[in-house]
Formats: C-alpha cells, sequence, structure tokens
C-alpha cells in the first residue's frame, strides 16, 4: 500500500503548471497517501494554503551541506514513490519502491509536455493500474480568492451582460516571445466592439496595459498586478477566451479548461502550445522556426514581428462564435503547407486577378508563411498585401535575364525551403525556377515545360470558357481548398496617398476645412474633392487592345462639357506619346499624368475617381478592385482573349465589345485595321458613360 509520495517539480512557474495534471493523478489513485510536494519559490502560490500537501521549498542556491541535510530528512521519511519531474538527485539516491529513471525516453507520439509528465508517472508506477480519468484539481482555490474574483468583476460590471469576456495577457518574460504592444492595442479595440475585455499582468506590466487601455475607447478593463496565481485562477476559468503568448498562463489557462488562441514565435506549440480542445495556436512557419531560442539569432524575431493584428483578430471571433454554434473552427495547430510560394511573372492585372488565391490560402492555412514571386513591374500590386508574408522580386528583364541570374534565383529559393509552389501562369522560367528551388509539390497547367511539375493540370485557359480569376482559383480547389473570398485586393499605401494629396494640390482639384472633433475638440482638416474626377487610360499591352485616340479625345470633351468633370489622363511608362496625343486632340484642358505614376500611386488616384474609361489593361481591373466604376472597351473577340476570360471583376463595371465576323484573331498582326475596335462609336461609349454617371 502506498502510504508516502515525494513529488518533485521544476522551478519556472509555467513547467510547474504543467506537472499539475500528474499530481492530479496521484490524488486520484492515492486518496490516503500523504503527498510531499518539493518545489520553487516562484510556484510557492500554486500550493501555498493547500492542506492536501506538505510543501518544501527549494532553493538551488543551498550550501552543499543544507542539500545534505534535506535528502537525509527526505531518506527518513521513507517514501513509497519519488516521482521526480525536475531530473535531480534526490529523485536518484533516493530508496523508493517505485521512482521515475532519469534515462527514461519519452516516444515521439507524446509531444505535449504535460503529456510526458503524465507518461513518466505511468512508467514510474508501472504494475498499477491506474486512473487517467479527469479528478479533482490540486490548484487550491479558497472560498476567499473565489469572492476577490467575483467582488472585481462586479466592480467593473464586466459580468452584467452575461456575454462572458476575453482574458488578454499582452506580455511575456522572454525578448523573443513578445509581440508588439500596438498589435495587442490594435486586437482589443476591435474586438472591444462586441466583447469585454480583461487585461492580465504583473504589476510591472502596467506600462503595456494602460497603453492598451487608454486607446481603446470602451469594455477594456485592467486587471494587471490586482491578482495572485490562485486567484487569476478562478478569473481565467470565467473567461470565454484567452489570449496570450507563450507564458506560464497560457499552461495555467489550459490546465483550468478555457479555450485559448495562443501567438507563438521560436517555441514549438506541439510541445508547449495549450492543451485544452478546442484552442488554436497563431504562427508564421519561417524557416528558422521554432529555434526555441532567448535570443533571435537574425536579431529581426521575424516569427512575432509577421504574425498581423488582423490574424488573431479574425481567429478570435472564429472562436467566439464557435461556442454561440454560429460557426465551426477547425481544431488544427500545424498547417499542412508550412511555406507555400505563389508565382505570376506576367502583366498588373494578371497578378491582381490572383490575390484572391492569395487570401483562399490564408483562410485556410492561417499559421502558413506565404510568399508571391512576381515581376518587378507588379511588385506594388501585392507589396502591403496584409494576407502575404513575403514578396520575392523576379526582376525578369535585370539581373535575372539571363539563364544563369534565374538559376542563380532559384538556388536562393532552394535556401527558403518553401514545400508547396503554385504557378498560377505557366512559363519555362516559372517552372524551371520552382524545379531547380527543389520545392517538393510544384502544382500548374501542364503547358510550356509543364513536366517539371508534380501535379499537372490540362491546359485550356485558350478556350476561355470562365474568367481568369476562376482559371486562378482552380489550383487552390485541386487541393480541396474552397475559396470563401473571391474579391481582388490592392493595397493604399501610406506614401502613395500623400504623393497623390500633393498632385490633387498641384492641379488644384482638393479644397481643404477646418474641422473641430466633437469627441477630443481639436480642430483637423479635412480635404473634399472639388469635381468629379474622370479618368481616361487610352494605353494597352497590344495595339489590338487600343481604342482611337482622338475618340478618346472626344469622349472627355463631351465629358467636360456635359459634366464639368476634371479628366486625369493616365498610361504607364514608354507610353507617355499616346497620353500627350490625346490630351492634344481635345478642345478642353486635362490634366496629363502619362508616365508620371508608379502602380501604387496610380491606386490612389484611382481611388478618388467617379469613373474610370480604359481599355483592356491593368489599370482597368485596379479600379474594379478599389470599387470604382468602369467602362472597360474590348476589342479581340478569340475566346482566350475575350471579355469573358479578361473583364473587369466588380459590381459597378461595363464592357463594351463587338464581334465583327473575323474567323481567327491575329491580335497585333490584324489585317482589317482593328475593326472590332473601331466598330465601338463613340455615341455608344458616351451612353454607357451618361449611365455610369447617374448611376
Amino acid at each position: 500500500m502506498i502510504k508516502k509520495i515525494l513529488f518533485i517539480t521544476p522551478t519556472n512557474l509555467g513547467d510547474v503548471i504543467l506537472t499539475l495534471p500528474a499530481l492530479d493523478v496521484l490524488r486520484a489513485n492515492f486518496p490516503q497517501a500523504k503527498i510531499t510536494v518539493m518545489t520553487g519559490l516562484p510556484a510557492k502560490e500554486i500550493f501555498e494554503g493547500n492542506p492536501s500537501f506538505e510543501l518544501i521549498i527549494y532553493n538551488k542556491y543551498k550550501t552543499k551541506k543544507q542539500k545534505t541535510e534535506l535528502f537525509f530528512v527526505f531518506l527518513k521519511k521513507r517514501f513509497d514513490v519519488v516521482i521526480d519531474l525536475r531530473n535531480t538527485l534526490y529523485g536518484v539516491l533516493l530508496p523508493a519502491r517505485y521512482k521515475t529513471s532519469p534515462f527514461l525516453r519519452t516516444p515521439p507520439k507524446i509531444t505535449q509536455m504535460h503529456q510526458r509528465n503524465l507518461y513518466k508517472v505511468e512508467k514510474a508506477l508501472r504494475g498499477i493500474d491506474l486512473s487517467m480519468a479527469p479528478c479533482e484539481k490540486s490548484l487550491y482555490i479558497s472560498a476567499k480568492d473565489t469572492d476577490y474574483i467575483e467582488h472585481l468583476l462586479n466592480r467593473e460590471g464586466v459580468c452584467d451582460s452575461g456575454a462572458g469576456f476575453i482574458a488578454v495577457v499582452p506580455f511575456a518574460k522572454g525578448p523573443t516571445r513578445r509581440w508588439a504592444r500596438e498589435k495587442f492595442m490594435q486586437v482589443c479595440k476591435e474586438l472591444s466592439c462586441q466583447y469585454k475585455i480583461i487585461l492580465i499582468g504583473r504589476e510591472t506590466d502596467r506600462c503595456i496595459t494602460q497603453f492598451i487601455k487608454e486607446n481603446c475607447l470602451r469594455n477594456v478593463f485592467d486587471f494587471a498586478g490586482l491578482t495572485n496565481i490562485t486567484q487569476l485562477a478562478c478569473l481565467l476559468k470565467k473567461a470565454s477566451l484567452v489570449i496570450c503568448l507563450d507564458t506560464g498562463i497560457l499552461h495555467l489557462a489550459s490546465y483550468m479548461e478555457t479555450r485559448i488562441l495562443a501567438i507563438f514565435g521560436p517555441s514549438k506549440e506541439e510541445k508547449y502550445g495549450p492543451w485544452r480542445e478546442g484552442s488554436l495556436v497563431v504562427s508564421r512557419q519561417i524557416r528558422c522556426r521554432p529555434c526555441a531560442r532567448p535570443h533571435c539569432r537574425f536579431n529581426s524575431v521575424q516569427c512575432m514581428q509577421l504574425i498581423k493584428p488582423e490574424d488573431v483578430i479574425n481567429r478570435a471571433k472564429q472562436m467566439l462564435q464557435m461556442l454561440t454554434g454560429q460557426s465551426q473552427v477547425a481544431n488544427r495547430q500545424s498547417p499542412i503547407f508550412e511555406r507555400i510560394l505563389i508565382i505570376r511573372t506576367d502583366r498588373l492585372g494578371d497578378v491582381l486577378l490572383s490575390t484572391p488565391v492569395i487570401k483562399a490560402f490564408r483562410d485556410s492555412e492561417s499559421n502558413a508563411y506565404i510568399a508571391m514571386m512576381v515581376r518587378k513591374e507588379t511588385a506594388d500590386i501585392v507589396l502591403g498585401n496584409p494576407y502575404l508574408d513575403q514578396v520575392l522580386i523576379y526582376d525578369k528583364y535585370g539581373i535575372h535575364k539571363s539563364w544563369w541570374g534565374t538559376l542563380k534565383f532559384a538556388l536562393m529559393l532552394r535556401k527558403e525551403r518553401f514545400n508547396l509552389a503554385i504557378i498560377l501562369h505557366p512559363t519555362n522560367r516559372a517552372h524551371l525556377v520552382a524545379f531547380f528551388a527543389q520545392i517538393p509539390r510544384r502544382i500548374g497547367y501542364h503547358r510550356k515545360l509543364g513536366f517539371l511539375l508534380t501535379d499537372r493540370i490540362k491546359h485550356t485557359k485558350e478556350e476561355g470558357r470562365k474568367h481568369e480569376l476562376e482559371y486562378n482559383l482552380d489550383l487552390v480547389r485541386y487541393l480541396n481548398i474552397e475559396p470563401k473570398d473571391k474579391s481582388l485586393l490592392m493595397p493604399i499605401r501610406p506614401d502613395s496617398e500623400k504623393r497623390v494629396q500633393a498632385l490633387f494640390k498641384q492641379y488644384n482639384l482638393t479644397r481643404e476645412d477646418t474641422e473641430v472633433s466633437a469627441y477630443r475638440g481639436e480642430t483637423s482638416k479635412k480635404r473634399y474633392i472639388r469635381h468629379k474626377i474622370v479618368v481616361i487610360n487610352p494605353a494597352a499591352s497590344c495595339p489590338s487592345k487600343m481604342w482611337p485616340r482622338e475618340r478618346f479625345a472626344h469622349i472627355a470633351d463631351r465629358l467636360i462639357e456635359d459634366y464639368h468633370v476634371k479628366i486625369i489622363i493616365i498610361t504607364g511608362p514608354g507610353e507617355e506619346a499616346i497620353s500627350k496625343e490625346v490630351a492634344k486632340e481635345m478642345r478642353c484642358p486635362a490634366i496629363d499624368l502619362g508616365g508620371k505614376t508608379s502602380v501604387s500611386v496610380l491606386a490612389s488616384l484611382l481611388k478618388r475617381a467617379s469613373l474610370l474609361i480604359s481599355t483592356d489593361s491593368g489599370p482597368m481591373h485596379i479600379a474594379a478592385a478599389l470599387g470604382v466604376s468602369v467602362l472597360a472597351i474590348f476589342g479581340r473577340a478569340q475566346p482566350g482573349l475575350s471579355p469573358r476570360r479578361w473583364g473587369p471583376v466588380g459590381e459597378n463595371t461595363h464592357i463594351l465589345h463587338k464581334d465583327v465576323g473575323c474567323k481567327s484573331c491575329l491580335a497585333h498582326n490584324c489585317t482589317k485595321g482593328f475593326a472590332c475596335l473601331k466598330a465601338i462609336s463613340e455615341n455608344e461609349v458616351f451612353d454607357c458613360v451618361d449611365q455610369l454617371m447617374k448611376s
């Protein structure tokens, strides 16, 4: 019969909490046994005041004489069981019928630390049929602690709504485990619109919790420094959700069976992550993760910096909706594909039509590291995309022009250790890059060295049976991922906004009004557009896409005369002559910005427009992505080049396109003088413009 048990824990608070499930099993199976617990000073509060244990505080800085004296005290007690989860000499030297072995190897399939501790107990007591069923917890919460927490919650009115609250722990001990307080503030600000937030921490963390509270308007309460360990356990038990970093509080919340959304950087979530069913981890699978180092060898801590507030907000909302039965969240900690590379190396519009692919992968693989390989000319389309972690520039007409340059680029990619490549547009170079980068799974369309792919999908894009957007998403569906959102995403960058504001001021397109804020009484200036702005894009990548320039000029004049709008003419780099020709043909003055805007600046410009009249080109897709009204003029009727495949994606868009009976389209080698484009009259264009302007 087992009468006396010695239970030795680690020193660190979080590690001690991870031993509590093992202690629970011992108490449940040997209720008559007297248990002596030896722990470190940081964990004293966990066991103090609990009548079930005899507590001994271990100080590793004791002298050898003091440690020897403690050994003889233990020897006199004649323990039947010694469970040493710290691997000390006491566990090795003390005689006992059952005890843990420091040489025991845990099976690889047992990853969680609390499960490893349970395994050690089970092996130490081999021969005894142990019950592992849920039992009374060893963490002693007194009635006084419970009353204190009830008082705190009632004082702040947290429990009045009956909707529960979210506990947020915005600190961590190690520098590599910390997340910026500004990001925590954004998370709390967004979630506090629907839920009450309690900030938890030590007294020394009040600088962080106070910053968060001061920047959130309502429903955020600062409890930092107001609770001890047992009171905190009582508080966590009442929470609907705990949002935290890799800290001891994470393990405490798991032990109290509260759902957790944990933000992990260098640590292994499989080992130290939350074990409560329904909990999730937000992380980024960068190539050096998990390193489990206390200091980042690159001095960047990218594994934490790449986690965006939106990632945490979206997962938190899904988990909270799951509690009310409104949605389901997959309880999967690690992504199937940890590092994903999306490749698209053609033009502006093509890359923009690929952005739903990024969102689809982020929705499915929330913790995956997602990068996109694009050309230098199209990088602005994806720089700033919140669902991307990295943009890789392939400079096809620069340093990567030669085959040697392309090979060097592929060897650089090999170091990134991607395990999935999605090649949206088949090219020889794209397939070679993915192949020489040794990406184990390469998915794309079977064309142009398609045999280099591991997963080949039949190429039927030339038939134009559906939109290019759907062809892109077909590669996602191939992996049994159904896209939830097909909308295009064009990032708006602050520096581009300032550039456009300066341009509008230069051309007297805005006025500034001084207004007083009702909330803080501060004076601020707001800019208002003086006139409706219509942007005209007469250029395109091919002559077979360009409507006659003089007709663009005539339409622009009629718009100025009938609607009193301001006309801005845009073209890409090297196409300035086209915009100048249109401006020269006009009777009324227009603003010629041909070749003067980057892609990002162009997006900020189009955002302010009432309408874009454009050829089949990239700006047409940018405007549609920003919700601007678009009139697109198409020429070519060949199925793979038609509006059915390449038309603008948006609600307020209109396409003008005529089939003049060509059996086959010769594109820029047209022998009919681009009759399909000339068949579209100025009156037809103006009638469409008239409808769009009125709407």
